[in-house]
């Protein structure tokens, strides 16, 4: 028998639900691991870096499902949308001081049972703070609703634990949702950079560090601005280099013209601080590993679930069956049809 969401779910404290696009279902899935746990004595925190839970998207007009809590649910939301568009009974806990659009994020405990909409902050770091935030007031499960656009809510100093969300509304023809999901399977779960003297100065780094760090035979040489990689490669300070460090993103436009180029790229190791740094199409990423290029990241992300998806919001579906068998050959983690009520 396929586990459960919450079963997947059950030793992280924390989980990020993540899409493909919009309408692949992540509110779907929120919904689903809160029924799942209700009743179990979890607390259960929620939620999000952008608006979620209204009954129509405000971008593409498409019908959404709402989310329903119980009674004791801790909830950060914007003022907003606590006083027009959530009909639970609430207790105020704490204003976060984050600023939305739809007003300061606000952190309650719901007290009856009811709809929510929620809108919270969109920054790492207060996604972050406001966990240890929940956790005070007694949060045993801390979910946050995001996007594939922002992976750096994956981060483990963010959530435990990711869900990714795919289906029919991503595209048309089912070979491109499968191998595309595929795709950001790979990214987000890249092995870590070995422990040693080059991890170790890494971590050292400052966090706002954007330039690129060649680890030479003589030790650490930052590539000057304004010098490609390729022609950094062939200068004598780069001799021996066996590890490249990209504080900003890897792009396609930085990694197409060294991937095409005659560099002895071959036995390096490529590394970045996580997968949200990685914006690579999928043939450019295809070709790193071609070229003989070790791909890693200085922290992984936690996958522990696709959810699929066979309905699009835009009028059409996918055979559930082969969705769910051609998904689960092509990544390496349960996926799950969050639409099965068999489930």
């Amino acid at each position: 028998m396929k586990p459960t969401l919450s079963e997947l779910i059950r030793p992280y404290r924390s989980v990020s639900i993540i899409g493909m696009c919009k309408n692949a279902g992540k509110t779907t899935v929120l919904n689903r691991i809160i029924r799942e746990v209700a009743g179990n004595g979890q607390t259960i925190a929620l939620t999000s870096i952008g608006r979620d839970g209204e009954d129509k998207d405000l971008v593409t007009g498409t019908k959404k499902p709402g989310i329903y809590v119980a009674e004791g649910t801790l909830v950060a939301t914007a003022s907003e949308l606590i006083l027009h568009h959530c009909d639970v009974t609430r207790e105020i806990l704490e204003t976060t001081g984050v600023s939305t659009p739809m007003g300061d994020v606000v952190v309650l405990r719901a007290r009856s049972d009811g709809s929510i909409q929620l809108a919270g902050p969109s920054i790492t770091k207060q996604l972050a703070r406001l966990g240890d935030t929940f956790r005070t007031f007694g949060a045993d499960l801390v979910m946050i609703d995001g996007a594939l656009s922002r992976k750096t809510l994956c981060s483990r100093s963010v959530t435990e634990a990711t869900v990714l969300c795919t289906g029919a509304s991503y595209h048309k023809d089912i070979d491109v949702v499968v191998e595309d999901t595929a795709h950001v399977c790979r990214v987000l779960t890249l092995p870590e950079l070995e422990e040693g003297e080059t991890a170790g100065q890494l971590r050292e780094l400052d966090e706002e560090f954007r330039g690129t760090l060649l680890f030479t035979e003589k030790g650490p040489w930052q590539l000057p601005a304004g010098l490609s990689l390729e022609d950094g490669l062939r200068r004598p300070e780069a001799a021996g280099t066996k590890t490249v460090f990209f504080g900003g993103a890897m792009s396609d436009g930085l990694m197409k013209p060294l991937l095409m180029s005659s560099a002895p790229l071959k036995g390096m190791t490529f590394a970045v601080r996580d997968s949200s740094k990685i914006l690579l199409k999928r043939e450019n990423y295809d070709k790193i590993a071609i070229r003989g290029i070790d791909l890693r990241v200085m922290e992984s992300v936690n996958l522990v679930a696709v959810t699929v998806n066979p309905f699009s919001a835009y009028g059409f579906h996918f055979d559930k069956d082969e969705l769910m068998e051609r998904m689960q050959a092509r990544v390496d983690i349960p996926v799950i049809n969050v639409e099965d009520n068999a489930l």
